[in-house]
């Protein structure tokens, strides 16, 4: 069966494309038709000919390179921003991510009560509708072309501080449903030097452009290729080893190369990789929800899902507003940040792997599912919606804005 490994992976590849080419007739982001293709498919469906559509043998491949289509999304959305203006930006960047993360993880912990589970249930479920995707929320930025906006220096700061959120949760729930669980002191250590990762690319960003510029004046493009893809495969790699998504570690490394004069170099380098792999990321995590396990968690993601958009919403509004951000700028603040996945799907796991309610696994990935496809078309249509609820809970008519789009 070995023998049709790549075969498999040229089937996915033709069914991405396939997803790719609906997309653009209809001029709507990819990121859901590559989900709902992968689901399509999978190992529900029987094998035609030499072709298994449940890509049983290629599974572990193609979740590989979706893992580094996420590193370039990242990489790439880390080039197209600066580290200066988020600097500028960090004490309204601490305000809406604590914001943020507030009234996300206390509408989740009221979910998860209100629907029933125990305490570590509703701290698990509370986890899968706080932390937003950063793939989803990279590639919309780079579909709708807004990395140059005003309020993607407040998504992508929102981003970081998740991921600062993330790694104290992780540490507290594995120690709940786990058995090898740290302490108090351990999650406290970690907390710390997961901020002083993300503290030191600033200053390396900061001060060593001068030292990066030297070291990347490279002129053979073969040799550059593989220094600027060294370098991202292992930051991103060594930042697992400290419980730093490797995604957050990809945005930081992008972040320290915009600050050089060989930027837009790699920029055009890594667009290409970014597309081709980025697809396939999307098209695996499709792959990876079972359509057929779903029904018994319909009610409950549903409901789970209205309370997200809301809570996104106002704490978009909060952030935003705060940071001086127009409504509408600050309405597509909580609407890109509204997609769920890769995060979610780990509690989700890390839940079922401690024996919590079985429904939790299905819930994650039907909510998961909604959002990945509800999230691109609010973050599409947040200027309309702005008006529309400026004109409902104001009486003064908005004004014109021209800030997002």
């Amino acid at each position: 069966m070995e023998d049709h490994l790549v075969l498999e992976v040229g089937a996915a590849l033709l069914l991405a494309a396939g997803a790719a080419l609906l997309a653009g007739k209809l001029r709507f982001t990819v990121i859901p038709f590559l989900i709902l293709i992968g689901m399509a498919v999978g190992p529900h469906l029987p094998s035609i000919g030499p072709v298994d559509l449940g890509f049983e043998e290629s599974r572990e491949i193609l979740d590989f390179l979706g893992r580094v289509g996420v590193l370039f999304l990242l990489f790439y959305l880390g080039l197209e921003f600066s580290v200066g203006r988020l600097i500028r930006s960090g004490r309204s960047i601490v305000l809406g991510g604590s914001v943020y993360i507030g009234i996300n993880f206390t509408l989740g912990l009221l979910f998860g009560w209100l629907a029933g589970f125990q305490f570590a249930g509703i701290l698990a479920v509370a986890g899968i509708t706080t932390i937003s995707s950063s793939a989803i929320v990279a590639k919309m930025l780079v579909d709708l072309k807004r990395s140059a906006n005003p309020e993607t220096e407040m998504i992508l700061g929102i981003i970081m501080f998740e991921d600062v959120f993330l790694a104290v949760y992780l540490s507290v729930l594995s120690g709940l449903v786990l058995s090898d669980s740290g302490t108090v002191a351990d999650t406290v250590i970690q907390m710390l030097v997961v901020l002083g990762y993300i503290l030191l690319f600033f200053v390396l960003a900061r001060k060593g452009a001068p030292l990066l510029n030297r070291l990347l004046d490279i002129r053979s493009g073969e040799t550059f290729v593989l220094v600027v893809f060294a370098a991202l495969f292992f930051v991103a790699g060594f930042s697992e080893t400290l419980h730093v998504a490797e995604a957050i570690g990809a945005l930081l490394l992008g972040l320290v190369f915009s600050e050089t004069e060989h930027r837009q170099r790699i920029e055009r380098m890594v667009i290409p990789f970014r597309d081709f792999f980025g697809a396939l990321f999307f098209f695996s995590f499709g792959l990876s929800i079972d359509p057929l396990g779903l029904g018994e968690a319909v009610w409950l993601a549903l409901a789970a899902v209205a309370l997200t958009v809301f809570g996104n919403f106002v704490a978009g509004m909060i952030a935003g507003r705060n940071a001086g951000l127009s409504n509408r700028a600050s309405a597509t603040v909580g609407f890109t940040i509204v997609s769920r996945g890769e995060f979610s799907i780990i509690v989700a796991s890390l839940a079922a792997a401690g024996g919590l309610s079985g429904i939790i696994q299905p819930f994650a990935a039907l909510y998961v599912l909604i959002l990945s496809i509800l999230g691109p078309l609010l973050t599409k249509e947040s200027g309309r919606i702005s008006r529309i609820a400026s004109e409902a809970f104001s009486r003064e008519k908005p004004a014109a804005d021209t800030e997002s789009g």
